[in-house]
Parts: structure tokens; C-alpha cells; sequence
């Protein structure tokens, strides 16, 4: 007998049907004899609608009504699952955040998770039944709702398991497993049987939006065994685990994107000193995150162009604040491009493997795609590019790092 942990996204529960199919799967590992705790979200396109409801009342609402409203779409769904396996003679006991005590701070709308009350869990498993967890929300020690932001239920579930010492936490979702990369691009991706928890967190951050990126981090830390699969088509899933030898066989496990990218350059600029600082943190100062960084310095009259990325969302108020910095230090200009996309090779077989770099430049460049900008790390090369070069991009690394797989492994027609 087996300890689990479940959580199941909005698509899964996005109808009352889909949450009865649910009941049915989950009630197939308690007549085995597992013990199964259950996190889900707000049912597809509730949490959206609730946003929408609150910005026609208050169109800045933040904080700790904001809280209050969201962590209602949970509920919702906790009551309608634990009704739909108790019809099915599973019992089941549904729990908001704050009531089986799922304690974080307070910082509303991004709060995080600090510790789990396990004993009415375990007493109610203890008892034969379900747990029916909302995932996304928390209270802090002021008795307060808070919630975990977007993709706050996959680390609701990764936390449940890591407190309950689950022998495994899945993930359902409306793919089964994590791919070599985006199949609505590549048509012969590959599933991954599985992947390592330092590849899946750089693929997280990089735009794949199988996990999100704290459940990742979460489950690395806590050394959580953590498995994706599909709540409609029965297979093994990705199993995303810590490396092993056998592991380092493969130079890259997948390729993400990401079109969400924007590229500002402040020309022209001396180069002097505390100069990147006072560009970067005129930006860091907004709370705008920065990510790619090129400094280039003229030989000639000793001035420097300084290039970065930023989220696309953030494009005019990073170009905002850039203007005061500029004129302070008397550089020529700040342009921008949003018509950029990041494309990444993830791979720990980098490590011990060289010329995957030159590999990744000349299958762009046979295409014709110019690079904008390079960045690397140990296990990651990324570029920006055109945007209107990504998926001829996407496609032509993917076929000269040989990912695809046979038939059987490969997306099915209906993407999933």
C-alpha cells in the first residue's frame, strides 16, 4: 500500500463529467488498497472569470480581498470531487486551505507556504477515506486567506507530499508527460520517460508550462518523486527525478521557448564604473525582472552598448524608467525590440559533452536565423532571435540533436 498524492489542474476538472472521470480514476488506487490525498484547482476558466469580476468592481484590487475571492474557485471543485467519489462509495473529506492549515506568510496574491497541519490528513486516511485538498491557498498566522499565485496548486501538491512522505506526488494534466519540446510546434516530439529535476526546473523558467517553476524547486529540495501524466489518456508519464549515470547518455532533453520575450539597449552609454548598475537598477527598482545581459565596448571612443531582456509585459515600463537613467548618464539613446523569442537547449549532458554550442549555431545559421543574443550555464544554451524565425528555429534544433522519437512515443493527433 502506497501513499499518493494527486493533483489534478483545471482542465481535469474543467466539468462536472470530467470531474466524475476523476472520481472514477481516483477511486481505482483506493480499491487497490493506495492511500490518496487529492489537491485540484479552480475548474478551467473560473479563476479567470473571478479576476474579471473583480477588476469591473475594482480595477487595481489586490491584497487580501483579492485573496478572499480567488480561493473560492477551489472550493467549488473540493465539494463537487469529494460528492462525486462519495456516489461512487469512496469516501472522501473535502478541506479548504486554511482548514487542514496549510500556514504561509503574508504576502498576499504570492504568498508562500511555510509549514502543514498533517493530523486530520492522516486521521482521516487513518479511516479509509479521500482527501480532498484546494490547492492554491493558505492562511497566514493572522487567520488571513492567502493564495500561491498562478500554478500555486502543483506546489500545494508538492508540499502536501513532501510533509506527508508520499511515495510519489503526480501531477494530471491534459498532456502525458513532459516533451523534447512544444508538440503543437514539433509534430514528432518526444515524451521523456524521464527527466531531472535541474533539467525540468530550466525548462519551467525557460517556457515550458507543464510545472510550474516553485513546485519544481520544491520537489528538488525535498527530494519529492514527482510524475506527470494525462487524466485522459492512460500511460507511464515523465517520471522527473535526480541524475544518474545513466542519464548522461542523452545531450539534450529538451528545447524550450518563449514568446514573451523583449529586448531594450541603451546606446552610446561611458564606460565608467557602476554604469550597468545604474541601467539594471533602474529597471530593478520598477520590480521588473531582468534576463539576458550583453555589454559591448567600443575600442574606439571607449563607449559601451548595454542589451537586455525583459518579460514583454514589463517592456513600456522598463522602457519608462530607462529614459531618466539615460539622460543622468548622458548616453546617446534607449531603443527596444518586442518582436524577440528566447529559444533554449536544456540538457545535463553538457556537462561532459562539447561542441553542443557550435552544433546549435550552425543548425540556425544553415536556416538563416541570426543570433541576437547568447546565453549559457552548465546545463542550458540559450539565443534570442526573430520571433518570426521561432518555430523554423524550434524545428531545425530538434532535428540536428536527433529528439525525435518512434511513433509510440510521440504526441498523439488529439495533443495530449
Amino acid at each position: 500500500m502506497a501513499l499518493i498524492v494527486q493533483k489534478y489542474g483545471g482542465t481535469s476538472v474543467g466539468t462536472t463529467e470530467r470531474i466524475e472521470h476523476v472520481a472514477r480514476k481516483i477511486k481505482t488506487f483506493r480499491d487497490k488498497g493506495d492511500d490518496v490525498v487529492v489537491v485540484v484547482s479552480a475548474m478551467s476558466g473560473e479563476t479567470n472569470r473571478l479576476l474579471e469580476l473583480a477588476e469591473a468592481v475594482h480595477p487595481h484590487a489586490r491584497g487580501r480581498e483579492l485573496d478572499v475571492l480567488l480561493s473560492t474557485g477551489e472550493q467549488v471543485t473540493i465539494s463537487l470531487l469529494s460528492m462525486a467519489l462519495a456516489r461512487l462509495g469512496c469516501p472522501a473529506r473535502s478541506y479548504t486551505g486554511s482548514q487542514v492549515c496549510i500556514l504561509t506568510d503574508s504576502e498576499f496574491n504570492k504568498a508562500r507556504i511555510q509549514t502543514i497541519e498533517q493530523e486530520r490528513i492522516r486521521e482521516d486516511l487513518g479511516k479509509g477515506r479521500v482527501v480532498v485538498v484546494a490547492g492554491f491557498q493558505g492562511v497566514d498566522e493572522h487567520g488571513n486567506i492567502t493564495t500561491l499565485g498562478r500554478g500555486g496548486s502543483d506546489t500545494t501538491a508538492v508540499a502536501l507530499a513532501a510533509a506527508l512522505k508520499a511515495d510519489e506526488c503526480q501531477i494530471y494534466t491534459d498532456v502525458d508527460g513532459v516533451y523534447t519540446t512544444d508538440p503543437r510546434v514539433v509534430s514528432d516530439a518526444r515524451r521523456l520517460d524521464r527527466i531531472t529535476f535541474e533539467e525540468m526546473l530550466e525548462m519551467a523558467s525557460l517556457g515550458s508550462k507543464v510545472l510550474q517553476i516553485r513546485s519544481v524547486e520544491f520537489a528538488g529540495k525535498y527530494n519529492v518523486p514527482l510524475r506527470v501524466l494525462s487524466t485522459f489518456v492512460e500511460g507511464p508519464g515523465t517520471l522527473i527525478t535526480f541524475e544518474d549515470e545513466d542519464m548522461e547518455e542523452a545531450l539534450i532533453s529538451g528545447i524550450a521557448f518563449s514568446r514573451d520575450e523583449a529586448q531594450l539597449t541603451v546606446t552610446g552609454v561611458p564606460d565608467h564604473p557602476g554604469v550597468a548598475y545604474k541601467i539594471i537598477g533602474a529597471v530593478s527598482a520598477l520590480n521588473i525582472e531582468v534576463d539576458m545581459i550583453v555589454q559591448n565596448v567600443g575600442a574606439a571612443d571607449g563607449l559601451a552598448d548595454f542589451t537586455f531582456t525583459v518579460h514583454r509585459n514589463d517592456y513600456e515600463r522598463a522602457m519608462e524608467g530607462l529614459r531618466e537613467a539615460v539622460e543622468k548618464l548622458e548616453a546617446r539613446e534607449v531603443r527596444g525590440d518586442t518582436r524577440i523569442a528566447k529559444v533554449s537547449l536544456v540538457g545535463v549532458g553538457m556537462r561532459s559533452h562539447a561542441g553542443i554550442a557550435s552544433k546549435m549555431f550552425e543548425a540556425l545559421g544553415r536556416e538563416g536565423v541570426n543570433i541576437l543574443m547568447i546565453s549559457t550555464s552548465e546545463i542550458k544554451i540559450s539565443v534570442i532571435i526573430q520571433e518570426k524565425y521561432l518555430e523554423l528555429a524550434v524545428r531545425a534544433l530538434h532535428d540536428a540533436f536527433e529528439l525525435a522519437g518512434p511513433p509510440e512515443e510521440r504526441v498523439d493527433s488529439a495533443g495530449t
